[in-house]
Parts: C-alpha cells; structure tokens; sequence
C-alpha cells in the first residue's frame, strides 16, 4: 500500500531574502531580486544583471569553520535545510532509525566557485598551493552530503543533475522514496551558485541570457520582448514526512504531494523540443500519477525561463494537456523576480507553490507589458492575483531535454 507523504518544512536562500514569507511576500509585491552584479567585476561582460546575493551571511545556521570548509552551493543548501528542518520542528536525534531519515537534492553545476578558485592558484602558482579541501569543496554531492552529516541521515544520500531540472527530479524521487517506504523522513530541493564570471562568460556567449540592461526589466517571461534568461542564485529545500511520522509527532502540515513526472525531449541538447512534447509528457504523467482531472489544477508555477523559445513551447504543453482548461487555470513565472537559478529553480518555485496555496495568493508574471501572442495564456501579468487554491502543479526543464513537474495539493486528513 502507497504512504502519504506531505510537506512540513520550508526553507530558502534567494535573491529576495532568506526567509520564506519574506520572499513570498516580495514576490508577490512584484518586486525584483535583479540588480548590477556585484560578486565581481562585469566591466568586460556583454552581461551585467543578475540575481546573485551580494550581502550572503551564513553565519545564522552555520560556524565561521565550517563555512571555509564548503563551497558557496553547499552553504546554501546547509542553510535553506536549516531553516526548513527549524520550522518543521523536527527533531532527528529522536528519530528511531536514522536510516529511515534521508537527504535527496538537486544541483546542475556544484562548485564552480571553487573550481575557479583553485585553477587560479594552480596556474599563477604552483600545485601544492591548490587546496586539499578542493574536492569535497567542488564534487556535486557535497551540499547533500553536508546536509546528511549535520542531522545524522543515514538513509540513502545522493544528489540528482539534470540541469535546471535538478531540484524537481530529486524532490520527485524523495516523494517516491517515502511513498514506497524505503524512508520516513527526507530533505529534499535544491542549490546552485554557479554565479561566477566563468558561469556568466560562459552563458553569455552561448546566448541564454538577457543583455537587457535595466535589472528589473530584464526577466520577462511570456513578453514579446524578451531575449533570455537572467542568471542567479540560490537554495529551495523542504521536508517531506510520510503522513504517519508528521501526525505522530503532531506537526504542522503545509500540503500534500499526489504526483510526479519526468521525461528526455532526446532532442537537442539546450533548445527545447518546439511542439513542448517532452514537457507535455512529464505534465501528463504527474497530473496523472496525482489521480486528478486536469480542471482540479488551480495554480501552474510556469518554468517561463524568459527564452524566446522556452516560454513558447512551454506554453503549447500546457495547452496539449490542459486543453480548454489551460485558458482558465492560473498561471505564473516567478523567474521574472528571482531570475533563474538553475538547479534550484525548481526547490524554490515549490516553496513558493505551497506558499501560494496556503495563502490563497497567485504570485504574479512581471514585466509582461506586450505579450507574446504565442503565449496566449493566463500568466498572472504583473500583479498578484487572491484565488482559493486547492491543487498546484510546478514545472522544472533543463538543458539536456530534461523535464520534470510535481504535484501538490491542500491536505485533508
């Protein structure tokens, strides 16, 4: 028989603040996270917004040793389970095995911060100046790990890469591992710091980016003027508790995750398939593995990227598996405030479905001031909408074709 598996932790580390309310409330203010970069010098870049966190301070959940210890992801990520485990008021050194306790997170890059670092000093110095704490610093199952190691998880541990499908899929496979009782408690979501002059210079010449230079109007999904993503950072992690372990220790419950899906577009290896296939496909298999009708989803965190041919096919997805329904159902991207920080793009956005659901708030799209008519749908333009929410999908597709969407609803017992 399948567990019931439900959400009752949040926590994030974004470019509007490092607290979940926080976040969701400027989020749906309209405000924009964007801003001149200010990690390091962008003078010599065609690209100069970005949604980084200049003013980062761990200090709150983590010591000044072990900050020097971990790369600038797995800080994030140390941090947004901190917060998240802290509001969940759980307590793992009374969890009866810790082997029933897991850590699953996603992450497309890892520690790209390091990595330049270190081959600085390799090349203008010598190897035996190149740090010994390089490799746990760099290797992508390091935020995961940390994570496990600060709590004691001694259930399965990995980390997920499927690009800025990362967090989705590793949330997907937390909610699979409770539901069929390999585990009774997971963190789950996603890091990414990838913010880097290697990282931009390497976006930038690839073309993914908005050149626009005015910070807010930058990230513009669904407009007809947008001409790409704008890169940024950050944590979205959450704790996901089998029905019976939430219940047995009386905690508060902030939805129900129903349902699950992911699929390759096996296409090319960063444009989207054009028709929205692949992402039709993972849509249809979670809303699907949820038992709900399509009409049941009131609320869809869009990927809207702001990519000339992301948004596009992402929108006829939409359509091919909501029919008549996707000119009804609300819809938004909250990559127009927070940018898109890759790999933890999709932890976020499902922190902040479930914070939408709870508040009964759809978070608006900013920066739609002449929408694309190919992205004929409801996407929420520019002001936060009051709708009772009862169901929420949330879209995650990265380079590589892949795609992967989650379902989440109110809980009733």
């Amino acid at each position: 028989m399948e567990r019931r598996v439900v959400v009752t932790g949040l926590g994030v580390v974004s470019p509007l603040g490092c607290d979940v309310d926080q976040c969701f409330q400027r989020a749906c203010a309209g405000e924009s996270g964007i801003h001149n970069v200010t990690l390091f010098d962008v003078s010599d870049f065609k690209v100069t917004v970005a949604g980084d966190i200049p003013d980062w301070d761990a200090s709150k959940h983590i010591d000044a040793k072990e900050i020097k210890r971990i790369d600038r992801f797995s800080q994030f990520a140390v941090y947004a389970a901190a917060e998240a485990v802290d509001d969940s008021g759980i307590d793992f050194s009374n969890l009866p095995d810790p082997r029933r306790g897991s850590c699953i997170l996603g992450s497309g890059i890892g520690g790209l911060g390091t990595i330049e670092e270190q081959l600085i000093r390799l090349v203008t110095r010598s190897p035996d100046r190149v740090s010994p704490l390089t490799i746990p610093k760099i290797m992508l199952n390091a935020a995961g790990g940390n994570v496990a190691i600060r709590y004691g998880l001694k259930g399965p541990c990995y980390s997920v890469a499927t690009a800025c499908a990362s967090a989705t899929n590793a949330i997907g496979d937390s909610f699979n591992m409770i539901r069929n009782g390999m585990c009774d408690v997971v963190i789950t979501g996603g890091a990414e710091a990838a913010l880097t002059r290697m990282g931009l210079a390497a976006f930038q010449n690839m073309r993914a980016l908005s050149r626009n230079p005015e910070a807010s109007k930058a990230s513009r999904p669904f407009d007809q003027d947008r001409d790409g993503f704008v890169f940024s950072e950050g944590a979205g992690i959450l704790v996901f508790e089998s029905l019976e372990s939430a219940k047995s220790r009386g905690a508060k419950i902030y939805a129900e995750v129903v349902g699950f899906g992911s699929s390759c577009d096996a296409g090319h290896i960063t444009q989207p398939d054009e028709q929205g296939t692949g992402a039709a496909r993972a849509m249809q298999v979670a809303l699907d593995d949820s038992g709900l009708q399509p009409t049941e989803i009131d609320y869809i965190n869009a990927h809207g990227t702001s990519t000339p041919l992301g948004d596009v096919a992402e929108t006829r997805a939409v359509k091919q598996v909501f029919g008549q329904h996707a000119f009804d159902v609300a819809i938004s991207s909250t990559k127009s405030q927070l940018g898109h920080s890759l790999g933890a793009s999709g932890g976020i956005e499902l922190v902040l479905s479930i914070k939408a659901m709870e508040k009964g708030i759809v978070p608006p799209t900013i920066n739609i001031d002449n929408q694309d008519p190919e992205c004929d749908l409801n996407y929420t333009p520019n002001t936060a909408v009051e709708k009772a929410i009862q169901s929420a999908m949330s879209n995650s597709f990265g380079f590589g074709g892949h795609n992967a969407s989650i379902v989440v609803k109110k809980f009733v017992d």
